[in-house]
């Protein structure tokens, strides 16, 4: 806007053609703009924000303060854009623009094109905006925290090739156990750092067995570390497909790179330690496990055992359960059968038979052995009586039978033919007629005559009686007739 000179002098309203000119309100608007845009031109102003508020275009409207006074400050969409931190109530800001009046109001603002955080620093707040934003989109949680690999078959490395913290990573891991390493290096400082870390993350990705991977650096001014501040490297990083270990700095040091990491280490050496597992140590865990296999192994034996003899016991009982009845009931069948069958009734009568004879048998010995008895004391008895019988009853008896013959042969013809036929046929049923006409009776070890010959077995002692005298022998062989 051109400037123009003006001079005022107090006094009436000044008629057309008469005194000075007269403006317009949106006049004297726009000459006091322009006058103070000429005049100040671009200026910084250092305040605090206070009634921020984000319009719906995305323009910022707030009030730049101190304790003195109030400044109205406007900033547009495309300024707000360009900056590296988020505006807020309460901050002390540095502003940079150009004063002006805002015409529809009549106000007294600042036009602000540029602004950055007074005290605390323009970088440090846009890192712990940048922190806020991360942890809202859930990277710094910590169930999406990975557990690192118990034994890496390569662990990959992304630092500097010739750091300190590449050579303490090596000999930490090596000296605890032999581990196979992969360096994938990069710029660890500066404007192109970010972009080196990110690459070299994507190169390890492409190694299937990298099972961990170590990213870090020695320590640093906050300078010299701010590329592990990176929000596209903490994004790569979280979407990592293995387990990052970060290690940048010093203790001290905390940057983005290690809150999104899955472990953090104070230092690359303490990375190695992390990701490296101890010889000594993880032996003497393999023993423990292998002991507590074994144990749990056994336990896991006796349990199958146990629970196997329940089932078996169990099957058992459901097999008697459900066999039990109808294997009794075929029993009770098949005795009910089998005592109506005539083998049956056969094999019952003979049963009785056997015990009927067994008990005649018993019978016939007990009688036997008291005729016996019997047969002795009568014997016993009469020799006794023998001894003492009177000659003259000898004699007597001697005539008795003399007479008795004598009588015979006086008797009639007939009944001398009766008495010869009596003698014959008594003679014919004597034994020893049999005798005579060759015949022998043999009795068995017994003494009870025989009459088959498998009364006896092979070996016997049998005795065989003839008409006169009598024959020991012993039995040699056994023939039975096939007919029998």
């Amino acid at each position: 806007m051109a400037q123009t000179e003006l001079s005022f002098r107090p006094g009436r309203p000044a008629r057309d053609g008469d005194g000075p000119n007269v403006l317009t309100v949106s006049a004297l608007v726009r000459l006091a703009h322009g006058t103070l845009d000429g005049r100040i031109g671009v200026v910084w102003v250092e305040g605090e924000v206070s009634n921020l508020r984000i319009g719906a275009a995305g323009h910022a409207f707030f009030t730049l303060k101190d304790d003195d006074a109030m400044l109205p400050v406007a900033m547009w969409r495309s300024s707000i854009e360009r900056l590296r931190f988020r505006l807020g109530d309460g901050q002390s800001l540095r502003v940079c623009g150009r004063v002006g009046i805002f015409a529809k109001q009549g106000r007294f603002q600042l036009y602000a094109d540029r602004a950055e955080p007074a005290g605390l620093g323009a970088r440090m707040l846009e890192l712990e905006q940048r922190k806020a934003k991360l942890a809202a989109m859930g990277l710094f949680a910590a169930e999406r925290k990975r557990p690192l690999p118990s034994w890496p078959r390569i662990v990959g490395v992304i630092t500097s090739a010739h750091g300190a913290a590449l050579h303490d990573i090596v000999e930490v891991g090596r000296r605890r156990c032999p581990t196979r390493f992969l360096l994938a290096a990069a710029v660890v400082q500066g404007d192109d750092a970010p972009r080196s870390l990110r690459r070299a993350l994507v190169r390890l990705q492409a190694w299937p067995q990298v099972d961990v991977i170590i990213i870090g650096r020695g320590g640093g001014s906050t300078e010299d570390l701010w590329a592990f501040n990176d929000e596209a490297l903490a994004h790569a990083i979280a979407a990592c497909p293995v387990p990052v270990v970060s290690a940048v700095g010093h203790e001290v040091d905390v940057t983005i790179c290690d809150l999104v990491a899955d472990v953090r280490a104070a230092t690359p050496s303490q990375a190695a330690e992390l990701v490296v597992p101890d010889r000594t140590a993880a032996s003497s865990r393999l023993r423990v496990l292998a002991a507590r296999a074994v144990r749990a192994q056994q336990r896991a034996l006796l349990d199958r055992r146990g629970e196997l003899e329940r089932l078996r016991m169990q099957m058992s009982a459901l097999a008697r359960a459900l066999v039990g009845p109808p294997r009794r009931a075929l029993a009770r069948l098949e005795r009910t059968i089998a005592q109506h069958h005539p083998r049956s009734r056969i094999a019952r009568d003979r049963r009785r038979l056997a015990v009927l004879r067994d008990a005649l048998a018993r019978l016939a010995a007990v009688r036997l052995a008291a005729a016996r008895t019997r047969l002795r004391e009568l014997t016993a008895r009469l020799e006794r009586a023998g001894a003492r019988l009177p000659i003259v009853a000898a004699a007597r008896l001697d005539a008795l039978t003399r007479r008795v013959l004598a009588q015979g042969a006086r008797l009639p013809s007939g009944a001398r033919l009766r008495l010869a036929r009596a003698a014959a046929r008594l003679d014919a049923l004597s034994p020893l007629a049999v005798l005579q006409r060759g015949y022998a009776v043999v009795q068995g070890p017994s003494g009870r005559a025989l009459t088959a010959a498998d009364e006896v077995t092979q070996g016997d002692l049998i005795r065989v009686r003839l008409m006169r005298g009598m024959l020991r022998a012993t039995v040699d062989d056994i023939a039975v007739d096939p007919e029998d």
